[in-house]
């Protein structure tokens, strides 16, 4: 194993999920967005995380880090409201807005921050160890 693994597993975990709540945060800022430039309303991001293996060590294959494979468009429909006097409105008089979801995003939130604290508490915990461990050899 190598001496700052650890340390790399986390940062790889960290850079994940400040991402993550980019991606939220682009969410949450778009969720009454209903034109863009694609046309149609804003569609919700989704950060797809993907394993990183470290195959360069015998025996410890599995032990990697995490990275984002991709940032998805969630397909979902986008949600109708009647609101005929806005610009966007069919001739039904309903404007498709967003498939944004304000307690989704922030339970995401939630979940993207305590991860992002257990990965710093994880670097904080390694650098502790090996600050021991060379003030072992100091003497």
């Amino acid at each position: 194993m190598k001496i700052f693994e650890s340390m790399e597993i986390a940062g790889s975990a960290l850079t994940a999920h400040r991402l993550w709540m980019d991606t939220v945060s682009s969410n949450l800022a778009n969720i009454n967005t209903t034109r863009t430039l694609a046309g149609g309303p804003y569609k919700r991001k989704v950060p797809v995380f993907a394993e990183m293996l470290d195959k360069t060590v015998g025996g410890y294959e599995d032990i990697g880090g995490v990275r984002v494979f991709e940032v998805a468009e969630d397909q979902t429909p986008p949600r109708l409201a009647y609101q005929p006097e806005h610009p966007d409105a069919n001739e039904d008089g309903y404007v498709a807005f967003p498939n944004v979801s304000l307690v989704r995003e922030m339970t995401d939130m939630l979940v993207a921050s305590r991860a992002y604290e257990a990965n710093l508490a994880v670097a904080d915990s390694a650098k502790t160890m090996w600050t021991g461990a060379l003030e072992i050899i100091r003497g």
